[in-house]
């Protein structure tokens, strides 16, 4: 089963992982003592955010370092950006209802 970037991101330990890296390149260990889970559990996130191609690894002598891939994240925002458009239409009709409404009461 291949996996998606929203599978990647529904979880909220996966996007508190995300969280961390994009601030900078971890080691699992150094991801894992972020959270009350077990290591087991936390690799688990690290596997399925890798599948997801959120994520990418990279090996520095006996160490693997994880990094936020952030072009992987511009699906969501093509994704959004139909919802965007909705929602800004709806706030600017919401917008001129107030104006009309205030202008009647002044």
């Amino acid at each position: 089963m291949r996996r998606d970037i929203f599978q990647a991101i529904a979880d909220p330990s996966r996007r508190a992982i995300l969280g961390l890296l994009a601030l900078g390149a971890m080691t699992p260990n150094a991801i894992a003592e972020h959270f009350d889970s077990t290591r087991q559990t936390i690799s688990k996130h690290i596997q399925i955010l890798t599948e997801c191609e959120v994520v990418t690894q990279q090996k520095t002598g006996r160490e693997i370092y994880y990094h936020f891939n952030p072009k992987k994240m511009k699906e969501v925002d093509i994704w959004m950006e139909q919802f965007r458009a909705m929602w800004e239409s709806r706030f600017d009709q919401l917008d001129n209802l107030l104006k009309t409404q205030q202008n009647k009461e002044s």
